[in-house]
This record gives structure tokens, sequence and C-alpha cells, in this order.
């Protein structure tokens, strides 16, 4: 009986995992179900009771939800509830390289990515004490399988630059793990990004929680609203400006919100820039690093 049970359970956990909700049952097959788990709840324990079991390593999951928002059509497979995992133990090289394994070869996300394309994991110092989060990869991530490696994340690198790092002392990550789908062209080429949906960052939420369980970063920098709403919960706020420069929580961790690069591309002004800049400055202050008079003088030029 139990053995029987186990084959089931995980037959349907791999239906599941395959986007299947429902599953047709007859009359009879429902009759023997409930006989047979009678007769077990009768007899009793078949066996006595297994001591205590140690503790098992984290799943990492999250609860599932009713979303407020509609899916994209893009013609690709729907989204499914993401599914707990688990990590082995070891250090963070050990536990960081199977993470990247399990999510390369996740097959929600490798169904939404195109041929040719990659599925992106974070990168950066396994010890780095700050962790910037982005929302997803663009047309440049995809293909070099690393996020902010466009031109916004060009401008990142010279920003972390200036708080006096190098982009290999922090980590650098997004909550999606593929490029949000948008229809191709007659060539089969997808030109423009769009927001991920609550939906994706939802399924993909768990495998940031993983590399922020791996890195333990003292602190985190949400980049631009998606990501924030992302971390918060949509509907948290309606405009970024009530959340930017404030800090909040995730995962147990100082969260500092933000504006994404891109904001800066589009927005060339000094008053732009010093905004943004004086959010890291509170991050560098927050991670104990050292703010030379110079740097706290940034943009403060409005000319």
């Amino acid at each position: 009986m139990r053995a029987s049970l186990t084959a089931i359970a995980a037959e349907l956990k791999r239906l599941k995992a395959l986007g299947v909700r429902t599953l047709p049952v007859s009359d009879a097959s429902l009759q023997q179900l409930r006989a047979a788990v009678g007769r077990r709840t009768q007899a009793g324990p078949a066996v006595p009771p297994a001591p205590a079991a140690a503790p098992a390593p984290k799943a990492y999951e999250t609860p599932a939800r009713t979303y407020a928002t509609k899916p994209v059509e893009t013609g690709a497979a729907p989204i499914p509830e993401p599914q707990p995992f688990t990590l082995p133990e070891g250090d963070k090289a050990t536990r960081w390289a199977a993470l990247k394994a399990h999510v390369t070869n996740d097959p929600v996300c490798r169904a939404h990515v195109r041929p040719g394309k990659q599925v992106v994991l974070g990168v950066g110092s396994l010890d780095a004490r700050i962790m910037f989060v982005g929302e997803a990869p663009g047309a440049e991530e995809e293909v070099q399988g690393e996020p902010f490696v466009g031109p916004a994340g060009q401008l990142l690198t010279k920003m972390i630059g200036a708080m006096g790092l190098q982009r290999a002392d922090v980590y650098i990550g997004n909550i999606m793990n593929w490029r949000p789908e948008m229809p191709l062209d007659a060539r089969g080429v997808q030109f423009g990004n769009r927001p991920p949906t609550e939906q994706e960052l939802h399924y993909c939420l768990p495998y940031l929680k993983a590399q922020i369980e791996v890195v333990n970063p003292e602190l985190l920098v949400a980049l631009g609203s998606t990501a924030a709403q992302g971390l918060l919960g949509f509907g948290t706020f309606k405009a970024l400006g009530e959340v930017r420069g404030r800090w909040k929580e995730f995962a147990g961790k100082p969260l500092m919100v933000t504006y994404h690069p891109s904001y800066i591309l589009r927005n060339q002004s000094n008053r732009s820039k010093r905004m943004i800049w004086e959010d890291l400055l509170q991050v560098m202050e927050h991670a104990g690093l050292t703010v030379s008079e110079r740097q706290r003088g940034f943009f403060l030029d409005r000319a």
C-alpha cells in the first residue's frame, strides 16, 4: 500500500511540474482508494513509529497564490507554480554550482528560452557584502548567459566603480532567469523587452532566494520598480518614489530600493544621477564602506 501511494504521489508531482492541473478519475477508482485508506486506518500502523529524523535541507519555494494580473499572450507554455527544491550540503561554490545546474535544466525555464539563447543566473563574488537585483535578462544577457551586460549593465558597472568597488566584488542577479518573451517578427527575431508578469516573477523567486541563501550578503539593492514589486509584493506601492531611497526587507536582509540604471540612460540630468547616487551612498554607509568627501559631492552640480 505504501509503495503504491508513493508511486502515485511521484507521478502527480511530475504532472504538476508539466503544468497539468486536473486528471480524470473514475468513481470505481475513488471507491477503491477510499476502501484501502479505510482498511489502513482501522488496522493502525503496521510498524513501530520511526525515530525522529534529522532536520531536512531547506526547501526553497513560494506559496501558491492567485494573481491580479493577466498572463501575457506569447504563444509559449503557461507558467506553473514553482516546485520546492533543496541544495546539497557543502561550501558556497558547491551549493552555487548545484543551483546553477538545477536552474539551467529547469524544464519551465528552458521552455521559455528561445532557441540558441540561455537561461541566466546571477554572477559575482559568493562572498559579496552587496547584492544587486534586477528584474529579468534582456537581449544581450540571454546571449551571454550573464545578467547586466548590455548598456544598462555597463552603466551599473560604472556605478559600482564609483562606490569604490569592482563588479567582481559584488553579486548581481535578476529575479527572472529568462528573457520575457514577445511576439517574433517575420524572421523569428524578438525586438524590444517587456516587464515580467507577476506569474513569471513568482515562478523564479525561489531561485533568487536560494542565491541569497548561498551568498549571504549583508544587504540587497533592488534596481527598478518591477524588481522592487517582485521582492516587496505587487500592489505594495503605486510609484517607485514611494519606496525609493527607503530601507525595506526581503529574505531577512535589508533592502534598498532605487532606480534601474536604464532610468539614467533615458534621463541624463545630474538631478537623476544624484537621486540614484544618494541611494547608493546609503548602501555604502550601511555596508561600512569608506565614503570620501569627493564621493559625497558627486552630481551635486546641477548646472
